[in-house]
C-alpha cells in the first residue's frame, strides 16, 4: 500500500492526524490533482503550522498551471479573505500618512481594489505576492527578514539614495542609521527611489510607514522624479541645515553592531582587526576577551547603580576621557549593557579619534569578543541526530550585550583547518611552557597549564554551520584567511560591502593599531600582508594522521569553502581506518603528556589520609597519566562512531545546522589566483 492509499484508507476511518502525516508523505510523489487532494485534507484536518503545507502546494500548483481557477478560489477563501479587512485598514492608514507627509510628491494613491499585487499572508511576517495582471504568485516576502541586502552606505559623498527598497527591516535601518540633516548640519536626507508608484502603493498594504515618518528623514521619488535628487532643501524648502551645528553621536544612536566572530584561535581574527582599525565609520578596537568586557560592564553598572549623583559618578570613572558620555550614561534612563559597552568603546579616544564627526551615518561598533576556546560537544539523541553544542557559542546568543543591538553583521574569518590546527598547538605548547616555567620558578596562584586535545576539539568545532534562526548569525558570512592575503583589494571590497560600509583605501590597504602603521614593508604592505602565514604548514606540530582525520571529518567544510585535500586522499574511509589513523596521533599525545606529566608529578598522592612514598606515589602517577590518555583515545573514538556515518547535524533548538555562506569575490578585482 502506497502512501496516498493509506491517507485515504485513514482519512475513511477518521483517524485525521495519521491522514495528514500519510498524505505529507504521499505530496513528493503525488500527480497535480493528487496533491490537491493532499492540500485540500491537511487543511481542513491539520493543526498548528501544517496549513503552511497547503499552502504552498496550491502556490505552486497555480503557478503550473493545474486548477487555476479553483485553486486560486481556494488561496483567496483560506488565506486572503480572512485578512482582508486588516489588509485595507493598514493601505487606508498608510495613505493617510503619506497625504500629509512634505516630502513625497505624488499624492493619487490607487483604489485598493485595483492594486496590481495581492499579498496572500503566510505566516505573521511573511506574505506571497499574486501578480493579477500576471496571473502568477511570486516568492515568499519577509520583511521583517533581519539581513541587510544593499550596500547603502558605499558612498556617502553625497545623500543616501536606494532604490525599489520594500523591506520593512531594511527601511528602519536607513532611518536609524542616517543621521538627521540637523545633527550633520548639511543636507542628508534619504532618498528612497521607486520605478513604479503603482508597485509601490501595492506594497503599502504590507508596510508599516508610522515610524518611518516621524523624523522626516525620507525622501520619496518616483520614476522621472528621480532627477531632483538631490533636492536643494534651502532653495525649495527655505531650511538651511548648514546653520547648524553637527551633534556628537549619541550613545542610543549607536544601534548597529558588527561581529567579528571567533570561528577557532589562529584563524587570522588580529589581521582583519588590523586592516579595519582606524575605519571613519566604525568604533573598533583590538580583540578584548569576552569576560574582560562582562568584568568592565559590571562594574560601570555598578557604579550607576550606587552613585547619588553625577559629580559621584564622574569621581568614580575619573579615568574616562569624555565627561560627556558620563553625563549620557546618568541621565539614560534604564541603562542597558548594551549602552555601556557602546560608552565605554566611544571614550576610548585611541580608537574613536578616527570617526568622521561630521559622517552622514552613525557608525557602527566594531566588536571582536574573544574566548580562551571555543568547544564543541556532541550527543547522538533519540531520533539518531548528531546535536552539536558549545556553552561559549550558547552564551553569546544569550548575551545582553549584543541583544541590545538591533541591527547585527556577523563575519568570521576561516583558515585552512589544518593550518590553523598547527597554529594552535605550537601557541598551546609554547604558553604551556612559558606558564609552567614560572610556576617551577616559585610563582605563587598559579596552575599548570596543559595542551588539549586539539585533534577531537577540531572536528568537533562547526562553529561554521548555524541554526538560520540565530540572530547573530542569521546575517553573516565566512571570510577566508588566506582571501584577504591574496587578494587583499577584492576581499576588503566585498567585505565592506557586505557590512555595509564605504571601502575606504586610505586606511583598508595596511594593517595598524590606534592608527598606526605595523611596520610598512617595501611593497607597500605591511607584515600583515604578507604570504608566509598562508603556505606555513607547523609541520613540528601536527603529523600525517591526524591531518587526515582532520580532512576527512571535515570533509564537507572543504568542500563547500573551496579548499583541496592536502593529505587526505578523498576515498572513503571505514571506521577500522579512522581508528588505525587515532592510533597514529604520536605528535598531539606527546603534547598532551609533556603538561599532563607535570599536573600528575605535582598532584599529591595519599592513603588514609597520609601521603605514601615516594617509589609507590610515582607509579600511581604513571598510572593516572595511561588513564588520562587512555580516556582521550575513547573520546576520539566515540567522535568517530558519531561522525562516521554522515555530516548531518542539528542545534541545542533540533533545527538543523546549514554552513554559513562564504564572501563572494569579484573576479575583476583578483590580484592572484583563487586559493585552494
Amino acid at each position: 500500500m502506497d502512501a496516498m492509499e493509506l491517507a485515504r484508507r485513514l482519512a475513511g476511518l477518521g483517524q485525521s492526524k495519521e491522514a495528514c502525516q500519510a498524505y505529507t508523505l504521499a505530496l513528493e510523489e503525488a500527480a497535480p490533482e493528487e496533491k490537491m487532494e493532499a492540500a485540500l485534507y491537511i487543511l481542513q484536518f491539520g493543526s498548528g503550522d501544517s496549513y503552511k503545507i497547503s499552502y504552498t502546494v496550491f502556490r505552486d500548483l497555480y503557478n503550473r498551471g493545474f486548477c487555476k481557477e479553483d485553486v486560486l478560489s481556494v488561496m483567496d477563501g483560506a488565506f486572503y479573505a480572512p485578512n482582508i479587512k486588516l489588509i485595507q485598514t493598514r493601505y487606508r492608514k498608510n495613505c493617510a500618512l503619506l497625504e500629509k507627509y512634505p516630502y513625497i510628491f505624488r499624492k493619487d494613491f490607487i483604489k485598493f481594489e485595483d492594486l496590481p499585487i495581492r499579498f496572500y499572508p503566510y505566516d505573521d511576517n511573511s506574505y506571497t505576492p499574486y501578480y493579477v495582471g500576471e496571473e502568477r504568485f511570486g516568492d515568499y516576502i519577509n520583511f521583517r527578514d533581519a539581513v541587510i541586502k544593499h550596500n547603502f552606505f558605499r558612498d556617502l559623498e553625497n545623500p543616501i539614495l536606494a532604490k525599489d527598497i520594500y523591506s520593512q527591516y531594511e527601511l528602519e535601518y536607513l532611518r536609524d542609521n542616517v543621521r538627521r540633516s540637523e545633527d550633520v548640519a548639511r543636507e542628508n536626507h534619504i532618498y528612497l527611489h521607486y520605478g513604479s508608484w503603482a508597485e509601490f502603493c501595492a506594497y503599502l498594504t504590507c508596510l508599516n510607514m508610522k515610524p518611518l515618518l516621524e523624523e522626516k528623514k525620507l525622501v520619496f521619488l518616483f520614476g522621472d522624479e528621480l532627477d531632483q535628487y538631490p533636492i536643494d532643501f534651502k532653495a525649495r524648502f527655505n531650511i538651511d541645515y548648514s546653520q547648524m551645528n553637527v551633534r556628537p553621536v549619541g550613545i542610543r544612536e549607536i544601534t548597529r553592531l558588527i561581529w567579528h566572530g571567533q570561528l577557532s584561535s589562529h584563524n587570522g581574527g588580529d589581521f582583519f582587526n588590523e586592516v579595519f582599525d582606524a575605519h571613519p565609520n566604525l568604533i573598533a578596537m583590538p580583540s578584548v576577551m569576552m569576560s574582560h568586557i562582562e568584568d568592565a560592564i559590571g562594574k560601570i553598572r555598578g557604579a550607576l547603580d550606587s552613585c547619588e549623583s553625577l559629580a559621584q559618578l564622574r569621581g568614580m570613572l575619573v579615568k574616562w576621557e569624555d565627561p560627556r558620555l558620563i553625563s549620557e550614561l546618568y541621565h539614560n534612563r534604564d541603562c542597558t549593557d548594551k549602552d555601556i559597552l557602546v560608552a565605554l568603546y566611544l571614550d576610548r579616544q585611541k580608537y574613536s579619534q578616527f570617526l568622521d564627526k561630521n559622517s552622514r551615518i552613525v557608525p557602527a561598533l566594531f566588536f571582536q569578543p574573544h574566548f580562551p576556546n571555543i568547544v564543541y560537544s556532541l550527543k547522538v539523541d533519540a531520533k539518531d541526530r548528531t546535536v552539536l553544542h558549545s556553552k561559549e557559542y550558547d552564551n553569546l546568543c544569550e548575551s545582553p550585550i549584543l541583544a541590545g543591538f538591533k541591527y547585527i553583521k556577523t563575519f568570521i574569518p576561516m583558515r585552512r583547518f589544518t593550518t590553523s590546527h598547527g597554529a594552535s598547538v605550537r601557541f598551546m605548547n609554547a604558553s604551556a611552557a612559558a606558564a609552567n616555567q614560572r610556576l617551577s620558578e616559585g610563582e605563587k596562584a598559579g596552575k599548570i597549564t596543559i595542551v588539549t586535545d586539539a585533534v577531537a576539539e577540531r572536528v568537533l568545532n562547526r562553529s561554521f554551520m548555524v541554526d538560520r534562526q540565530d540572530r547573530i548569525c542569521r546575517d553573516s558570512v565566512i571570510v577566508r584567511f588566506e582571501d584577504g592575503k591574496l587578494n587583499p583589494k577584492a576581499t576588503f571590497t566585498a567585505l565592506a560591502a557586505f557590512l555595509d560600509l564605504p571601502y575606504h583605501e586610505e586606511t583598508m590597504t595596511y594593517c595598524s593599531l590606534g592608527g598606526k602603521p605595523v611596520r610598512i614593508t617595501d611593497d607597500g604592505y605591511a607584515p600583515g600582508f604578507s604570504l608566509s602565514q598562508v603556505y606555513k604548514t607547523y609541520d613540528e606540530f601536527a603529523n600525517t594522521n591526524e591531518r587526515i582525520f582532520i580532512e576527512y571529518f571535515l570533509r564537507d567544510a572543504y568542500q563547500y569553502y573551496g579548499y583541496d585535500f592536502h593529505y587526505y586522499d578523498g576515498s572513503p574511509m571505514t571506521k577500522e581506518q579512522a581508528k588505525a589513523l587515532v592510533d597514529g596521533f604520536d605528535t598531539i599525545n606527546s603534547y598532551i603528556k609533556k603538561t599532563w606529566k607535570l599536573v600528575f608529578d605535582n598532584a599529591s598522592v595519599s592513603m588514609n589520609g597520609k601521603i605514601v612514598e615516594q617509589a609507590i606515589s610515582s607509579s600511581v602517577r604513571t598510572e593516572m597519566l595511561e588513564d588520562h590518555m587512555k580516556g582521550v583515545q575513547e573520546n576520539r573514538m566515540s567522535i568517530v562512531d558519531a561522525l562516521i556515518k554522515d555530516l548531518r547535524f542539528v542545534g541545542k533548538n533540533s533545527q538543523p545546522l546549514y554552513m554559513m555562506p562564504m564572501l563572494e569575490l569579484d573576479p575583476a578585482l583578483l590580484e592572484n589566483p583563487i586559493y585552494h
